[in-house]
């Protein structure tokens, strides 16, 4: 951090400056120039320090040097973090995973022919909301811990690590009783208590962007997880609001590879709710992967004109084969080929 004073600020302005700075814990470096003095601050401040000095006399700005993320940054020598997860991995950079499966678990028959058709063309992560965030109160909600027993069931059967999202902090230790990783949704990505306990529950956290989230906020709110000493986060791009109507959000490929860049996470990419219609899916699936993405989490259901929540953005399982092979030749044409379960169990029979 470096503080730059006022043109006409006082020495005892300036003194108090550094007095501030050491009673702060830190070093302060004066340079004298002919109309303005500038301290650097040596050390680590607080975001709440930096803000201080901001409004300190005799200050005239602050500029931050560096990232307020230190844990979820790339800092100088990270490399990306790998996820291991029930024989799969997420991040690393050496491949692409695919996450899919109902946005919303209906009844245990529409779970399980999903959980089993999703797995066989290639997905190593089953996903399935228990509980659903929805914009009207009188929506679907899911079905809550029925969905998570149905959820863990599939999972058993298949082989496959599960994914579900958690919505209030009092949810966590219960629903990280049912899953393998645990979903903080797009509504929720500041939602700081939530944040701290799923962090604090120790399995691994996917953080989705907010609609109205930027890059930094996104990174900010996965250190908040990793912040409880959980190093098992990874980042999610699901689209963010903008003044385009034709799709539900608009997909941010420079969000992937800019989150790339400043943070060492996996990166997932989530075209069913980016854009809102099954067959945008497929070119943003591509697009994501080509862009880095490290996986990508696709909505499927076995009649999405029926389905209760998010059908028009779901795939049909044969539609979800095709986009697989697709997946597969992208990944493996950027040098990244789509992960596989180390531990291929077979299906449980019905």
């Amino acid at each position: 951090m470096v503080i730059v004073t006022k043109p006409k600020a006082s020495a005892e302005e300036i003194t108090a400056i550094e007095t501030r700075i050491i009673n702060e814990g830190l070093q302060p470096h004066k340079i004298v120039g002919e109309a303005l003095v500038i301290i650097g601050v040596i050390g680590t401040p607080s975001e709440d320090f930096r803000e201080q000095m901001a409004v300190f006399p005799g200050v005239e700005r602050v500029v931050r040097i560096g990232k307020p993320y230190t844990m979820a940054g790339r800092g100088d020598s990270r490399s990306d973090t790998t996820i291991e997860i029930k024989g799969t991995s997420i991040g690393g950079g050496d491949g692409v995973t695919i996450m899919a499966g109902p946005c919303t678990i209906e009844n245990r028959d529409q779970l399980m022919s999903t959980a089993d058709t999703v797995k066989l063309h290639g997905a190593t992560i089953l996903r399935g909301g228990a509980w659903k965030p929805r914009t009207s109160p009188y929506s679907f909600q899911g079905m809550k811990e029925e969905g998570l027993k149905l959820l863990q069931e599939a999972g058993l059967r298949t082989g496959l690590p599960t994914i579900t999202e958690v919505m209030e902090p009092d949810l966590v230790e219960k629903v990280a009783q049912y899953t393998d990783i645990l979903q903080i949704g797009a509504r929720n990505s500041q939602n700081f208590a939530l944040l701290r306990e799923a962090g604090a529950s120790g399995i691994p956290v996917m953080v989705k962007r907010g609609p109205g989230a930027t890059v930094e906020e996104w990174i900010m709110s996965a250190e908040y997880v990793m912040a409880e000493g959980n190093p098992n986060v990874m980042l999610c791009e699901r689209g963010i609001k903008t003044f385009e109507p034709s799709t539900r959000n608009s997909l941010d490929i420079n969000g992937i590879a800019m989150a790339k860049r400043l943070s060492h996470l996996p990166v997932i990419c989530d075209p069913s709710h980016a854009t809102g219609k099954w067959y945008l899916v497929e070119p943003a699936t591509l697009a994501g992967i080509a862009a880095g993405a490290d996986g990508v989490i696709i909505e499927v259901h076995p009649t999405p004109d029926h389905a209760l929540c998010d059908g028009p953005q779901s795939l049909t399982f044969g539609n979800f084969e095709n986009l697989a092979k697709k997946i597969s030749d992208i990944a493996t044409a950027v040098g990244r080929p789509v992960k596989d379960l180390a531990d291929t169990k077979p299906p449980i029979s019905q």
